[in-house]
């Protein structure tokens, strides 16, 4: 039993102090992501950091500034790494790839995160976090829907909705999140590009489904 206390110490010292905030905040995304904010204390995050609680609130003033650092840290360089690859496509096709295959590439390099900012939409938050989580979910949505809606008065895109279109493309990355698997056969910018292929085909014009999607496929991102 000692020794397995010295492992532990041991492990906690490991991380510096630089390096703290950083380890805190991936062990409580893993924690949340499985349990839920609910079922996710600051002792459970202590204890899995091999810390005390008064050293974690030394980092973390409660846990709901934890859950928010976690929640809008990672929407906004969701945003960030989206507007990027958006910016560097050409045509709405290419736009709409650029989107959802950079958003999946970020959901393979962190999908606890990921988890746990998506289910602040569907728990009882408090005010504050839940209006810096709404407001950048709001942005990430507004980004698509232009790049949909440039289609359409270009003529790229037959006459639809871009609210509607936009629902359904990022319906197939909130699905995707609940049950991919890490080991699965395919990887998540492999799922998307099917959901692509399937969902480009409706929107696309007569005429320019073939043409866009080679054109797309060309712009996509390299993972």
């Amino acid at each position: 039993m000692a020794t397995d206390r010295a492992a532990r110490t041991k492990a906690g010292a490991s991380a510096t102090v630089e390096d703290r905030p950083t380890q805190l905040i991936e062990i409580a995304s893993r924690l949340f992501a499985t349990h839920g904010y609910a079922g996710t204390s600051l002792r459970d995050i202590a204890e899995q950091a091999h810390i005390t609680k008064a050293a974690l609130y030394y980092h973390f003033p409660n846990k709901e500034a934890l859950y928010e650092q976690i929640v809008v840290d990672n929407l906004q360089a969701l945003i960030d790494r989206v507007s990027e690859a958006v910016e560097q496509a050409d045509g709405a096709t290419e736009q709409v790839r650029a989107f959802m295959l950079t958003a999946a590439d970020v959901f393979a390099e962190a999908p606890d995160a990921w988890i746990a900012g998506s289910n602040v939409f569907w728990s009882s938050m408090g005010p504050q976090i839940r209006e810096a989580a709404v407001g950048r979910r709001d942005r990430f949505e507004k980004l698509l829907r232009g790049c949909i809606a440039r289609g359409v008065a270009s003529g790229e895109f037959r006459e639809l909705d871009a609210a509607t279109a936009g629902r359904l493309l990022l319906s197939t990355l909130n699905q995707m999140t609940r049950w991919i698997k890490p080991d699965g056969r395919l990887k998540p910018r492999q799922v998307i590009e099917q959901y692509l292929d399937i969902i480009l085909v409706g929107m696309n014009a007569p005429g320019a489904a073939k043409g866009a999607k080679a054109a797309g496929r060309r712009a996509a991102p390299k993972p």
